[in-house]
């Protein structure tokens, strides 16, 4: 149980190492807007699946619903051709994405080529959500340049096995994030609290082997049960559990930028989720409740607003920071 203490002193951590700003986040990837902020480019940042709707694991949270609302990358034609069209019609970033094989990796390297045209002719920033990796494909991200790799950090086999149908361990999540370490990619780990159906189990183990690597932002994300899924009937975990995950999260990563992410339920708990992240000391949040870029205000935060991913956010102090981090294991 979240105590007082921790409470003040997860808020007192992100005074002592950020400046006292609020960063909001509204990329592309669904239509959103409140009161207090209509984006005023939808497409500037844009989501891409290489492989359309399919995905081989079918997760039982997700059963590649996500990948719906993503822009496929159509038979015929390649990565920088849609890019360059997406370019001409406003977009400036793209996260690269898709459904997962059997091992549990987002088959990217067939793509790969495209990323540093697409950086360096086009001006758009690419991350991509690789899932685990393999020396290749890990060298392969290191070699096209791009911006930021995304993964979701499990820290439970059981989990691994039951919820994302995956014959790996624990230890093989650890392995891609190593690979990724030691290939200096910017590393943005994704911890989905509540995975296991509703209950936290792996959380915390996730978090302890993300604070042996250099991560460039931590992205903190909640369940969100979806209609058509096995989970489509389950109860997200209680906001006081996920805001004490917060505080603990914050307190074992002080200089680390912690975001909440896009997923999280809608309604009360959304703006209660939103209101404990800027109380316990997290940096930003994608497609926040109405109500809160002006709470952020109300406890001394100046709002920053920006219309692309969370994960696209880092200084050149914090770069100089983990270019300087040794991986420890």
């Amino acid at each position: 149980m979240m105590t007082g203490q921790s409470r003040s002193r997860s808020a007192e951590i992100r005074r002592a190492n950020f400046a006292d700003v609020m960063d909001f986040y509204a990329p592309g990837l669904k239509h959103w807007q409140t009161s207090e902020w209509v984006p005023a480019n939808p497409r500037r940042f844009l989501p891409v699946s290489v492989t359309g709707s399919a995905c081989a694991l079918l997760c039982d949270h997700c059963q590649a619903k996500v990948l719906d609302g993503m822009m496929p990358v159509r038979a015929g034609q390649d990565l920088f051709a849609l890019a360059a069209c997406l370019r001409e019609q406003g977009s400036e970033g793209l996260l690269v994405s898709g459904g997962s094989t059997r091992r549990g990796g987002v088959p990217l390297r067939a793509h790969l080529r495209h990323i540093r045209r697409i950086r360096e002719e086009l001006g758009m920033k690419v991350v991509v959500h690789s899932g685990l990796v393999s020396p290749e494909l890990a060298a392969g991200l290191a070699a096209s340049g791009v911006d930021g790799v995304m993964l979701d950090v499990i820290g439970s086999d059981e989990t691994l096995r039951d919820v994302c149908h995956l014959d790996l361990t624990v230890a093989d999540v650890d392995r891609s994030l190593q690979l990724l370490s030691e290939r200096g990619l910017r590393i943005i780990p994704h911890i989905v609290l509540g995975l296991h159906y509703g209950r936290f189990l792996g959380e915390h183990r996730a978090l302890e082997m993300l604070t042996r690597y250099p991560v460039s932002t931590l992205v903190l994300v909640v369940l969100v049960p979806l209609v058509g899924t096995p989970m489509a009937l389950v109860t997200p975990p209680p906001a006081d559990e996920v805001a004490e995950f917060f505080a603990t999260a914050r307190l074992a990563a002080p200089s680390t930028t912690i975001n909440l992410g896009c997923a999280r339920p809608h309604g009360a708990l959304k703006r209660e989720l939103d209101q404990a992240a800027i109380d316990l000391g997290l940096n930003g949040i994608a497609y926040p409740a109405e109500g809160t870029i002006e709470y952020a205000r109300s406890r001394g935060l100046t709002p920053r607003l920006f219309e692309y991913c969370c994960s696209l956010v880092w200084s050149e102090a914090q770069e100089a920071h983990l270019a300087g981090l040794a991986v420890t294991k």
